[in-house]
């Protein structure tokens, strides 16, 4: 008795499933149509309203001329300094050094929202990336920042100042936004509403349509149909 009544279930929700989808098939030009309305707004949106960003990256060798790195120990201090050199190249007096040096209209904690400092897995390299509205800016404040933060571990750590492996270059294309990213994700995501939007309104509608609805819901046979006309109007 348990396996029968599991059987209709699962043809219950297998004849919704389908009824689903014919409802989405019989609206497709209201899914297709907000599909190019919200292609064109994000594609609108990302190249006229939305501001370019420009990515330079300058990099620095960690350990000094003066490090060898043919022992563990020195390998274990690469690391060491990775850390180090992240913290200083985030600190209040390099950012300020480099904000006097170029002249910059920022605040300490606007620059440092504007740069990111990583080391690559397994590498004795610094990479300091630079992120501003402005090509030429980027890379800048990428050199800038490379060589105020080799100086500062000289300064701080005693030692010979660190090389720079790799000096930013002005980024020819802009890093972000991305229009084909955008553009496809704004027309498959007003696609999506309009299709939920759908769906939520044909399961709420619990109106008897035909003689279909009839047997579903109620589990009645029809016997006849009354058409209705609709009257004309008297003139």
């Amino acid at each position: 008795m348990r396996e029968e009544y599991t059987v209709v279930n699962e043809d219950e929700v297998e004849i919704d499933l389908l009824e689903i989808a014919r409802v989405l098939l019989n609206k497709i030009w209201m899914i297709i149509l907000c599909v190019i309305v919200g292609v064109t707004l994000a594609f609108g949106v990302t190249k006229f309203v939305i501001t370019p960003q420009y990515t330079a990256t300058s990099m620095i060798y960690i350990l000094s001329n003066t490090t060898s790195i043919s022992s563990a120990v020195d390998l274990q201090l690469s690391k060491q300094l990775t850390i180090d050199f992240e913290i200083l190249a985030k600190s209040r007096p390099v950012i300020e050094r480099v904000i006097s040096s170029l002249d910059l209209d920022y605040e300490y904690e606007e620059m440092l929202a504007l740069l990111e400092v990583e080391n690559p897995e397994s590498s004795s390299i610094l990479r300091i990336i630079v992120t501003t509205p402005n090509p030429q800016l980027s890379k800048e404040i990428a050199n800038e920042l490379a060589d105020v933060t080799a100086d500062r571990v000289a300064e701080v750590m005693v030692t010979d100042k660190p090389s720079k492996v790799e000096s930013a270059i002005t980024p020819p294309e802009p890093s972000s936004p991305s229009t084909l990213k955008n553009t496809a994700l704004g027309g498959l995501g007003l696609g999506f509403i309009m299709a939920l939007i759908i769906v939520i309104k044909h399961l709420l509608d619990d109106t008897i349509k035909n003689d279909e609805d009839v047997k579903k819901y109620l589990g009645l046979s029809t016997l006849a149909e009354i058409p209705l006309e609709k009257k004309k109007g008297i003139k």
